[in-house]
């Protein structure tokens, strides 16, 4: 539900500006409208480069929390003396220094790569030969290309021979004619360069545990700063939130606050004698948004937020887009074994990381119901459990909603057939919320065109929907449903712009050529937005008979096998398997399930979006 708020006008003196602004901030209730869009200063600009700094600091210690791991010589640092600033600068060289140490490794890592087909060997030898006049020069080629007569013409020695390719060197004192390919070779020796290696790792390993203990025991500390920080970005923008006025001797300010919290702003104003006014928004005032439902609708909140948050004139959509959500991802996954794995992660989720419970409690209820329509269609891991011979099933084998159902459901699949249902029930709840949101903003007249598009669909629906399943229908209640249907046209071309009959004549010329179009849209629109929603029995039908795939391939391929080594080639198979399938069953039950909401649905109740999220003005502590 969207909160319902109030707009206050302040108009305060420049003596009394600083201490109001110190007093609304202690409030926490009331969000300051920007008044002069884009207004910038050079304490907001350092503010935000400040921000950015803590965001790349705590990415710094977060990889080094989640990927290192404390060394034997690990010990605490001391840095209890230095300022924040200083504080951010140590953990921002420790990230230089850690990436010169990589930078140095790589390159130690190639000498080493490139000296150890040669082995250990000592340049200073070489050097003493060279002093004789003969230059030693080192070779790679293939093992089948090397020529006997190198040796005696330049002395070539084979020193390896790794993976074909066959590692020499020459002695001459005249250039050697040959087709191989020449090497520079590093000028220390390989066990040098191995001492380095090692020499490396250990300086890395000592920042990296400098890394961790700054995160143990500094992190308070650089999150006071950062909340700090924060806190100086929302008064620089509310210090360029005003505008002057009276030869800049008074400030004008614009906020808005919940209904309910407006008895205690009022206290505040009435005892400090602070001009206000307060007023309920206009409507094209850009008003602030909150939004508060019940636990369960709210787990949903963070796939809404992907699209946009309603605006203030907007039908919060969350209470009937939360279950819609959810079944369409069970109908998408399709298996009731894939909806265990989801629910025990999620449960695991929930145990494990405390702070992150309200996605853990999404995946819950995302992975129960998958369960519960998996087996609504007899589907456990790719097993078909409406054809399998066990005893202890076949009691329940002819509640399965599949294929065999056909016959029931006029030769289509039964779950298809669901599926559309299910659209239709949810294009006729969007086109609801859309009569109530023209009701909710401009009267009840301008929602009953709206209306009536739903009632003529739901009563031919009944008129024509239940003869085929068999339901007959008494003569008045066809009579009443066809009276229904007419009423219904008469709202349609008649009253979908009642604002158009300020001019009768043109008006109702208006209406009538507007209900035709949408007649034409819904038509043509309808049908379209059902097929859409065929996809669900499509993808969860696709998972089903790619895990039943699967499961054939791990039985067929290891079927000439012993069970003694049989078993191990057939896990690995149905994990493989089963685990690609899982994955693209995800990805498609989170996409489709979101292109049906924000496309379909959003369209039909005409949710516009965009809205600004509430956001008081208020000192930031680490618990808000």
């Amino acid at each position: 539900m969207i909160q319902k708020m109030k707009k206050l006008t302040f108009l305060v003196t420049n003596k009394e500006y600083d201490q109001f602004l110190a007093d609304i901030r202690q409030l926490e209730v009331i969000h300051i409208e920007e008044l002069q869009k884009g207004a910038t200063s050079e304490e907001l600009q350092a503010n935000l480069a400040l921000a950015e700094r803590y965001k790349h600091i705590f990415s710094i210690l977060d990889h080094a929390k989640e990927t290192y791991t404390p060394s034997d010589a690990f010990a605490p640092v001391v840095l209890d003396n230095m300022s924040q600033s200083a504080l951010l600068d140590y953990v921002e060289q420790l990230s230089e220094d850690e990436q010169a140490l990589k930078h140095q490794l790589d390159e130690v890592d190639n000498n080493i790569s490139s000296l150890e087909p040669w082995g250990e060997f000592s340049w200073d030898a070489i050097r003493e030969i060279e002093q004789q006049g003969y230059a030693a020069t080192f070779y790679v080629c293939p093992t089948k290309l090397f020529k006997q007569e190198w040796r005696d013409q330049y002395y070539a020695t084979p020193i390896s021979d790794a993976g074909g390719k066959l590692y020499f060197m020459t002695f001459s004192k005249d250039s050697p004619d040959i087709t191989a390919e020449m090497l520079t070779l590093p000028e220390k020796s390989l066990s040098s360069y191995v001492a380095e290696k090692e020499e490396i790792k250990s300086k890395t390993s000592a920042v990296h545990d400098k890394m961790i203990a700054v995160n143990e025991q500094y992190r308070d500390a650089i999150e006071a700063g950062k909340l700090d920080n924060e806190n100086n970005i929302s008064l620089s923008k509310v210090h360029l939130s005003h505008e002057s006025i009276a030869d800049d001797a008074v400030r004008l300010l614009v906020g808005w606050t919940l209904t309910e919290k407006v008895p205690s702003v009022v206290d505040y104003l009435e005892q400090n004698h602070i001009y206000y006014e307060l007023s309920d928004p206009a409507f094209d005032d850009d008003v602030p948004i909150q939004i508060q439902n019940n636990k369960f609708a709210s787990l949903f909140e963070p796939i809404l937020r992907m699209y946009s948050l309603p605006n203030y004139h907007d039908i919060d959509p969350l209470p009937l887009f939360a279950p819609f959500f959810m079944l369409f991802f069970g109908l998408c996954m399709g298996d009731a074994g894939y909806g265990v794995i989801i629910l025990a992660i999620s449960i695991a989720f929930c145990i494990m990381k405390p702070a992150m419970r309200k996605y853990g409690l999404l995946g819950v209820c995302l992975g129960g119901m998958t369960i519960i329509c998996g087996l609504v269609t007899g589907t456990f891991f790719g097993i078909n459990l409406a054809t399998v011979d066990w005893d202890w099933i076949k009691p329940i084998q002819p509640y399965f909603l599949n294929d065999s159902k056909k016959e029931a459901f006029f030769g289509y699949s039964p779950m298809m057939v669901i599926s559309v249902i299910i659209g239709l029930t949810q294009v006729l709840i969007g086109m609801t919320m859309a009569g109530c949101k023209a009701v909710k903003n401009y009267g009840f007249i301008y929602g009953v065109g709206k209306f009536s598009w739903v009632t003529a669909l739901v009563s031919a629906t009944i008129l024509f929907g239940l003869p085929m399943l068999g339901v007959e229908l008494s003569q008045p209640i066809k009579f009443v449903l066809y009276g229904l249907i007419g009423l219904s046209v008469l709202g349609i071309f008649f009253l979908n712009n009642p604002g158009a009959y300020k001019k009768p004549v043109a008006g109702t010329a208006m209406n009538v050529g507007s209900g035709l179009w949408a007649a034409y849209g819904m038509t043509t629109g309808l049908l379209g937005d059902l097929l859409s929603y065929i996809r669900l029995f499509a993808l969860g039908l696709t998972g089903g008979v790619l895990g039943s795939v699967f499961n054939s391939l791990a039985t067929d391929m290891t079927a000439s096998l012993s069970w003694g080594i049989r078993w191990l080639p057939f896990i690995l198979i149905l994990l493989f398997g089963h685990s690609i399938n899982f994955a693209l069953c995800m990805i498609s039950s989170f996409v489709h399930p979101m292109r049906l909401t924000f496309v379909e649905y959003f369209k039909n109740a005409e949710f516009e979006g965009g809205g600004n999220e509430y956001d008081p003005f208020r000192i930031k502590t680490k618990q808000t």
